[in-house]
């Protein structure tokens, strides 16, 4: 599992997606030749394979019919910036964390009692806010609110059971 980020110039990032296994990144600089648009870090152990921009273009040279499957990679994360875009434009605090929490859950979580995620992977509530576009200090009392409304049980550093269809209703908000 990969997250994906920008750093401002004062440090702060920002995480701009999660990554599952088998996807590709840094496709945007193969394709024009630019510098990299964000940098990712690992949060699971991960196997990478690189590949250099020449063999890149000669293998869609070779294999033309794998532009597709490029530019369906392309369009499905420019949706997705589109979504969290509007997201963060009118959707509230709690909805904007429940949606990152919710990516954590999709991609770093295993099943646990019926309608429930545990997440065993450590994550920081700076993450979290950084995911969400909020401040972390909104995230700390979002996640006590849920805590006490039994949507979340544990704790981000131990290990977080997320009840998921409320932290649904709460992304919907």
């Amino acid at each position: 599992m990969l997250a994906v980020y920008v750093a401002s110039a004062t440090g702060e990032q920002r995480i701009l997606a999660i990554l599952g296994q088998n996807t590709i990144v840094g496709e945007l600089a193969m394709i024009d030749g630019l510098p990299r648009s964000a940098s990712v870090r690992a949060l699971r152990d991960c196997e990478l394979t690189f590949v250099s921009r020449a063999a890149f273009t000669d293998m869609l040279r070779r294999h033309p019919e794998l532009y597709n499957d490029i530019v369906m990679t392309l369009a499905a994360r420019l949706r997705q910036t589109d979504e969290d875009m509007a997201a963060s434009s009118f959707q509230t605090v709690h909805a904007r964390v429940a949606r990152a929490l919710l990516q954590f859950a999709h991609h770093l979580g295993e099943p646990g009692r019926p309608g429930h995620v545990l997440i065993r992977h450590r994550i920081t509530q700076s993450d979290l806010a950084a995911m969400a576009g909020v401040a972390r200090e909104s995230v700390s009392r979002t996640l006590s609110g849920w805590q006490r409304q039994k949507i979340l049980e544990g704790s981000l550093r131990t290990g977080l059971v997320v009840h998921q269809a409320r932290l649904e209703e709460a992304a919907a908000e």
